[in-house]
């Protein structure tokens, strides 16, 4: 019988889009719940898609965020939760003025969470589900055909490279 064995701690991150004018208040809010932010990518102009214009407005932002405590992959469902009541209580009249992606990164994959269903995703219980969304691979990690075009710029590359070597020394 094959011994089970537990998994490798990984990095908790977070993909935020939001305005220019909570982006502060968004990193505090996170770094009160999860603990310090250790790396925090550079900051993208949100034009991926007009997806969330309608409910948070125009001129959004993109950044990543990474933690210093690690985590077992176990918890990403906690993650979520707790990111979802974030973006409750920074919303107004009903509607997000954050968006807050929790994923855990492992030397060998990206998995997000998320509370919609597809054939890709793995239901991991509470309404959230767990997306692989990258793979570490020939010294990068590369994206998946479903993974989000801002996952795939060079700017969130740079961020999960720096957070990869983080774990590596951790």
């Amino acid at each position: 019988m094959t011994e089970l064995q537990s998994p490798y701690p990984g990095m908790l991150i977070c993909g935020i889009i939001t305005n220019n004018s909570i982006a502060a208040d968004a990193e505090s809010a996170l770094a009160a719940l999860f603990g310090p932010i250790t790396i925090r990518s550079k900051t993208l102009d949100f034009d991926f898609t007009s997806y969330y214009e309608q409910e948070m407005g125009l001129n959004l932002l993109r950044f990543w965020t990474g933690f210093e405590k690690t985590v077992q992959p176990e918890r990403l469902y906690e993650f979520k939760l707790a990111t979802n009541n974030l973006e409750q209580k920074f919303a107004s009249h009903g509607k997000r003025k954050v968006n807050l992606d929790p994923g855990i990164l492992s030397l060998h994959n990206l998995i997000l969470a998320t509370t919609k269903n597809y054939a890709h995703r793995i239901y991991l219980g509470h309404g959230i589900y767990a997306e692989l969304t990258m793979i570490y691979h020939s010294g990068r990690y590369r994206p998946l055909e479903w993974t989000y075009p801002d996952y795939k710029t060079e700017t969130c590359q740079e961020f999960l490279a720096r957070c990869r070597k983080f774990l590596i020394n951790h």
